[in-house]
């Protein structure tokens, strides 16, 4: 503990990363102040139905990525999801489209050109996605809640700018936290609302276990260790590679070929276990969405079942099919996200290969092989993370809002987000000659 203190005061002993620290903690302080600004012309005092429908299903999921503000009729209730919706159909856009192909291929210029694209998508969305909104808020809080008047248009067309606004807003937050500050902005911003939830979830399953003597202390000690090895699990699941050797051939003036290979320096390709990340599980997340709604339109018994199965997500069928479904995109999101044709093409440009493998389309075929390999137990393993908080809520009855913090996409990307940032942290102070958090933490004898 005294060596880890160390580490951790070492980081206030660099001032730039002191700064961009302070920062970063700014910034996400004021997105969480935007978060309970509710919408003019609302009455915040009568949210208590819109907050109910949030409690459960997928209102639950909306309102965690918004830190609430979906379910406060705030100012961010879109939050950022619709920059990250853009950013998902510029991705894949850029697989069929030769001008973004383009783009990708060129650098820095086209980064910034690609970025520009995904704003203005990203206010399409908005577009889209704030009068869904505004209807939603029709339909669930009384006529009483609109201060200017029930369906008014002024209502509507002001609460539809100030929803864009809200979200451009909160985009801009992210990337100046990424420029000026420490971590990706972004995710960080989705992280921090899905913390916010944290305290209220662990307040009502420790009120329901010891309060109402439902278990006990002792299951609640319980639900907490098995908390601890889900993140421990899905810790190893992000950082979890499989290293392929890789020989580069060291140059000498002899010119003996034979005797350049063997000198050559030996180093190592990292292929991911889990190369798509948290995509998968948005991708399936999203599709869910859709037998629900499809056999909602049939007032038939037969629709109206489908339609109740598919909307309990802690349901058997929602979650076999949700299961199915990250499998699948696991597969689809690696295959376009991890060009083992150009990783083939560079290593033969560089000198280097694989031993036992030939250059070229050889090399290509064995890295997509492996890559099929391990991801096919990376994507059950994932599947088995975002299904998790069903069956904890099955087996040991845990409150739902508890339940979403044991696995799925909440989990992941807080995990994955904080691995980052620590990342991040360990290159300054190595950067400084200090050693990173993980080490003793003390000045490196090195010279600056």
């Amino acid at each position: 503990m005294k060596k880890f203190i160390e580490s951790i005061s070492n980081v206030w002993k660099i001032e730039e990363l002191k700064n961009r620290i302070l920062i970063t903690l700014g910034l996400l302080l004021v997105y969480r102040f935007g978060a309970h600004v509710t919408l003019p012309g609302i009455d915040a005092t009568q949210l208590t139905t819109l907050a109910g429908q949030t409690k459960s299903g997928i209102g639950s999921i909306l309102d965690m990525f918004t830190g609430g503000a979906f379910s406060k009729a705030s100012v961010f209730a879109l939050g950022i999801m619709p920059y990250i919706s853009a950013s998902i159909v510029v991705q894949l856009m850029g697989i069929a489209i030769p001008y973004l192909q383009k783009l990708q291929s060129d650098g820095e210029s086209g980064r910034k050109k690609i970025n520009q694209i995904t704003r203005w998508l990203t206010i399409g969305i908005t577009l889209l996605q704030g009068p869904t909104y505004i209807y939603n808020l029709y339909r669930t809080l009384p006529s009483s809640a609109f201060l200017l008047g029930f369906n008014s248009f002024e209502f509507l067309f002001s609460s539809v700018i100030i929803l864009v606004t809200g979200t451009i807003f909160a985009m801009w937050l992210g990337e100046k936290i990424t420029d000026k500050g420490i971590g990706n902005g972004i995710s960080l911003l989705i992280m921090v609302g899905i913390l916010a939830r944290f305290p209220q979830a662990f307040i009502q399953e420790f009120t329901t276990r010891v309060t109402n003597n439902n278990g006990g202390p002792m299951l609640l000690v319980i639900e907490i260790i098995i908390w601890l090895l889900v993140i421990v699990a899905c810790v190893l699941l992000t950082m979890a590679i499989r290293k392929i050797p890789v020989q580069y051939a060291r140059r000498t003036t002899s010119g003996d070929y034979e005797q350049d290979l063997m000198g050559g320096n030996r180093q190592w390709i990292p292929l991911k276990l889990n190369a798509s990340g948290v995509m998968p599980i948005i991708f399936a997340q999203a599709i869910m969405f859709i037998p629900a709604a499809v056999a909602g339109l049939s007032k038939s018994e037969a629709s109206q079942s489908i339609a109740g199965a598919f909307s309990n997500m802690f349901g058997f069928w929602y979650n076999f099919l949700f299961a199915t479904l990250i499998v699948v995109f696991t597969f689809f999101y690696t295959a376009i996200t991890v060009p083992t044709n150009k990783m083939s093409d560079d290593l033969k440009r560089s000198g280097g290969f694989i031993p036992g493998v030939r250059p070229g389309a050889e090399t290509s075929d064995f890295l997509d092989k492996v890559m099929s390999l391990i991801t096919f137990p990376g994507s059950l393993f994932l599947a088995l993370i975002a299904v998790f908080p069903a069956i904890v809520v099955s087996v040991m009855d845990v409150q739902q809002s508890w339940a979403m913090f044991f696995g799925g996409t909440s989990l992941i990307i807080m995990v994955g987000v904080a691995i980052d940032t620590i990342q991040q942290i360990n290159s300054y102070l190595l950067n400084k000659h200090y050693d990173g958090l993980m080490k003793s933490g003390k000045n490196r004898k090195a010279v600056a």
